[in-house]
This record gives C-alpha cells, structure tokens and sequence, in this order.
C-alpha cells in the first residue's frame, strides 16, 4: 500500500498534468512548424506521387527540428529517420548529411568499459538505445549511401558492444514508444540489424573479443524466450538478418501467428501482439491507464506502425508482394494516409506528441518500398 505522502505526490502530479496546456507543434524550429498528430486530421486526397513527397518532407523536417533543437539520438525520430531512410534514396533522394552529422559527433572518440547499472532489482547498460539506434543508423548510411564501412561506424559498433549484458542481450530499460525497443529481444534485433548492415563489417572481423561478444548475442537471440507474441513474429526479422538461428519451423509458425491477427480491413494492430502487462518489464500506472482509457481498448483497431511492420516482414520471409494478405496491408496503407503525409498513430506511451506516427510514417514508406508502391 502506497502511503499518504506518496499519494499526495501522485495527486499532484496527475493535477499538474490535467492542467498543463497540450503542446500545439510535434516538431518546431526555424523554418519548421508541424503539428501535432490527431485522428481528426483529414486523409490524404489519393496516394501517390504528391503524398508521397508528403511524406517524405514530414520525414525530412521531423528529424532536422530535432537535431536543431534537442540534438540527442533517439528511438523516435533521429533513430527511425536514419535506420530507414537511407534505403529509400533510390525513390526519395539523398538523406540528411545534417542528421548524419548529428550521428557522426554522437560517437565516442574512444571505446570504454561501460558500467552496469541496476535500479529496482533490474540490471542494465545506461545508453544503450542510444548506441544500438546511433550504430543502426551510421551502418545504413555507409550499405545504401556511400557503399563502403566508414570509421565512425566501426568505433560506432565496438562502443554498442561494450553495453552488451552478459547474458549477451541489449537490456531495455525505461518506458518508451511502445513497442519500439520495449523488450529486450526487440532491442538486441536492433543490434543485430545493425552489425548485419554495415557493409563488410562482421565479415572481416577478427577481434577474438568482439567475435565472442558477436557469438553470445546470436546465441542470446537463438534461444531467448518469447515475452510475447511480438516477440514472435520478429523471429522472422531475425532470420533475414541470421538465417541460421531461426529454425522453418519458427518461421512457419510465426508467419502463422502474424497471418491469424490480420484484421478484415486488411491491416493489423500492436496491441493484438501483447497483453499489455508484457510490453515491458515494468509498466507505469500512466501508460496502463493511457492503453485502458483508449476507446478501442476493448477491441483494438489497425494501426499503421503495425500494418507496416507486418508487410515488412512478411516481404524479407519471401512473401511475394502480390499475395493477398500483402495486397490487402498495402491497401489499408494506401488509404490511411493523411493529408500531411505522415500516417496517424496514438502514442501508447504518453498520449501527448504522438511519436509513433512519425515511427510509423517511417515504416510505412519501408513497407510501400519493398512492395514496389514508390
């Protein structure tokens, strides 16, 4: 039972949220000015090339306003931006050499041991997001821009390994943008994405320290329990990036679970893929609250970061593009788009800015290009 000075606190808090005024812009700098998210804003007139610029520039000026104006590397935007976008430059053109700049001063001049920390019994690598997603999205830029592995993305990927947990996981810590990096198997996939991109990286290495660390992360990976079935169905992420440590089996069932929770307007949703409990190894009383007092709680409706995902990795199992299951998440896409070019999404983390809509923007696009749709 809480005691009277720890409600009153909370009491406080809860009043100082309901009084304090709703932020007007999601991204705001010089020359920038988008608006927060909302399910009322209008759907875009018809998908195509005019959207798709859309797009595009919601991308573009979502992740320059952050770098300009909190510079941190994140798993909601920066992160999102450069781990995806490099990929779409045959449709999209060049990416941001400002973001990358941002990337670049973000690694460390030197590799150094990292402390483990543990608050409330759980241990962990502080940083580590911002390792993974900083690591992640230099190794993209280097396989689909420059073609060649650079040296800020080597020390990049040897600083991540240094908060590795010894278990050979990347452990989650703190409530973010559900379900990015909200379990640990999600955020070591993460890792494993990015040590797979970097071109020739893995292939040349001989760092007997580092082919360990690589071996226990694979290891990890290969066996780790299931959290949920989000964790499930990213197996089949996992064996496009390590063919070996998914069995058919694995992928067969999974292809099985994701198949089974599309929904019959043809997209799917995030909540399906957990109970909420298991999003992540402690949930606050706000997110659960938040997720509850949704008016889709009961019976969650399509999302876009989902539909997205689902396509995504179904395409990187071999899924042809003109399966009817692709077909039908590509046309729930096409039509949820909205005016500004982003698609909408309500945050399961704090409700405010509504982040997972540029996260989904960004998967979308990732989706819609691997089905040939730009």
């Amino acid at each position: 039972m809480k005691s009277a000075p720890i409600l009153l606190a909370l009491a406080g808090v809860t009043a100082l949220a309901a009084t304090k005024p709703k932020p007007e812009f999601q991204y705001q700098s010089e020359g920038i000015a988008i608006p927060v998210p909302t399910a009322e804003e209008p759907k875009a007139a018809a998908f195509g090339p005019e959207s798709i610029r859309a797009a595009a520039r919601y991308m573009e000026d979502g992740a320059l306003s952050w770098v300009r104006e909190k510079s941190c590397v994140n798993c909601h935007t920066t992160g999102p931006y450069l781990s995806e976008r490099p990929a779409l430059s045959p449709w999209l053109g060049k990416p941001s050499e400002e973001v990358l700049a941002n990337f670049i001063e973000a690694v460390p001049e030197q590799v150094k041991p990292q402390q483990e920390t543990e608050k409330d019994g759980h241990r962990y690598h502080a940083g580590s997001w911002t390792s993974i997603w900083r690591s992640l999205g230099l190794a993209e830029w280097d396989r689909h821009v420059t073609g060649a592995l650079s040296p800020h993305t080597d020390l990049s990927l040897r600083e991540m390994f240094e908060r590795q947990s010894a278990s050979g996981a990347f452990v989650s810590y703190g409530e973010v943008e559900i379900p990015h990096i909200t379990t640990d198997f999600e955020l070591t996939l993460q890792a494993a994405r990015a040590v797979t991109a970097a071109p020739g990286w893995l292939e040349k290495q001989t760092d007997a320290a580092l082919l360990a660390r690589i071996g226990k992360m694979k290891d990890w990976l290969r066996d780790a329990p299931p959290k949920n079935d989000f964790d499930r169905v990213l197996r089949l992420q996992l064996a496009h990036y390590f063919p070996g440590l998914v069995t058919p089996a694995q992928t067969g069932s999974a292809l099985a679970l994701l198949a089974a929770k599309q929904h019959a307007d043809g997209g799917w949703s995030t909540r399906d893929f957990s109970a909420v409990e298991d999003w992540h190894y402690k949930m606050s009383e706000t997110v659960l609250k938040l997720i509850a007092s949704l008016p889709d709680a009961a019976r969650p409706e399509s999302d876009p970061y989902m539909t997205a995902l689902a396509i995504v990795l179904m395409r990187q199992s071999g899924v042809p593009a003109g399966d009817e299951r692709v077909r039908r998440g590509i046309a729930w896409l096409k039509g949820e788009q909205r005016a500004s070019g982003r698609w909408w999404m309500h945050s399961l983390y704090r409700g405010n800015y509504h982040y997972i809509t540029y996260i989904a923007t960004a998967q979308a696009l990732k989706a819609l290009a691997l089905c040939g749709e730009l």
